[in-house]
């Protein structure tokens, strides 16, 4: 019995050293980045004056200047009037509450610890892509001033969403985010393309989600998502051509919602009361729900025009007749594996 006891209490060590071995992170196969030697960067050194007269002119302070240590792109850390500082005009939208609640949080510290990503933007402002609830949270508490750290790359303002961590971007907060982004570029550039921005964007329905967002705020997005990303792809046109033709597919998806609606209701006014309806109705119009990529295969089943126009065409002949309680059991199913 001693014997199988040791066997057992050595067994659950190898398995816990085991467990611990495969939680670690495995280090990257070559070093990249600075050296400690290259790091800093004097304030009155010529890379940083520019940013440090900024500073000054904005009527903050600069704090020091270092080499950022992945890219060595120069930054710097300063203190900024808060009506210095403006969140970027295509960011989402401030939700009152969590700026509410992360004043509290930083009252209670007493410590405002998290500086703002600034960056130069249009006329010379000063933009944060990433602070806005920060900033109000610190207009909430009354500062006088607020951290920043200040970068030259005016670009850094519309690659920050892959970055934001700040408070979790929903479905809606992200469509609407690129679709801001992707009007303020083509505003103030002349050619460039959707898919020359395609890691600014980060995926192509969220410029038609977003389209069809800033015209119905409490659309659905969520039900259409898994369709819009088998057939929705980044366009090789101008930018404003593209968001021309994305203002045309956002009408068409909403007039498709509309007639999902009345479909809902004729099967709600059947007994129906399941909360996956719009899922499953939706689920039974797509065109596409049966196709399976295969692995590396970029090219969508059929053209967003079309995948439109046959989704259209299966609302409209949709027959509630055909719809089972279990049938929606299986829909249910299905959300609930996903969530």
């Amino acid at each position: 019995m001693a014997a199988r006891k040791k066997t057992s209490s050595t067994r659950g060590r190898t398995i816990s050293k085991n467990k611990r071995a495969k939680g670690k992170l495995a280090p990257g196969a070559e070093a990249r980045g600075l050296d400690a030697s290259q790091i800093a960067v004097a304030i009155d050194s010529p890379e940083v004056a520019e940013l440090a007269a900024l500073v000054r002119e904005a009527g903050g302070a600069p704090i020091g200047a270092y080499h950022e240590p992945m890219g060595g792109r120069p930054l710097m850390l300063a203190c900024l009037p808060l009506a210095a500082v403006q969140p970027t005009p295509f960011q989402r939208d401030l939700s009152p509450t969590h700026a509410k609640r992360l004043a509290e949080k930083i009252g209670e510290t007493a410590a405002f610890l998290d500086p703002l990503i600034v960056v130069r933007g249009e006329d010379g402002k000063l933009w944060t892509p990433n602070g806005r609830h920060r900033l109000a949270a610190a207009k909430v508490l009354g500062l006088r001033q607020i951290t920043a750290l200040i970068s030259p790359d005016e670009a850094l303002a519309y690659r920050i969403l892959a970055l934001n961590t700040e408070k979790a971007h929903n479905l809606r907060d992200r469509s609407l985010e690129v679709i801001r982004m992707a009007r303020s570029l083509a505003r103030r550039q002349k050619g460039g393309s959707e898919s020359e921005r395609a890691a600014e964007f980060e995926s192509a329905e969220l410029l038609t989600l977003g389209v069809v967002y800033e015209r119905s705020s409490r659309f659905a997005g969520g039900a259409y998502s898994a369709f819009l990303k088998k057939v929705d792809r980044f366009s090789e046109k101008p930018l404003s051509a593209s968001l021309r033709e994305r203002e045309a597919y956002a009408a068409r998806l909403l007039d498709i919602d509309a007639q999902v609606r009345k479909i809902i209701a004729g099967l709600q006014q059947r007994g129906f009361k399941s909360p996956y309806l719009r899922n499953y109705v939706v689920a039974r119009i797509n065109p596409v729900r049966f196709h399976k990529a295969k692995k590396g295969d970029t090219k969508p089943p059929m053209p967003l025009a079309q995948a439109l126009t046959r989704m259209a065409a299966a609302a409209r002949t949709f027959k509630l007749e055909s719809v089972s309680n279990a049938d929606l059991a299986w829909v249910a199913v299905g959300a609930a594996a996903q969530d």
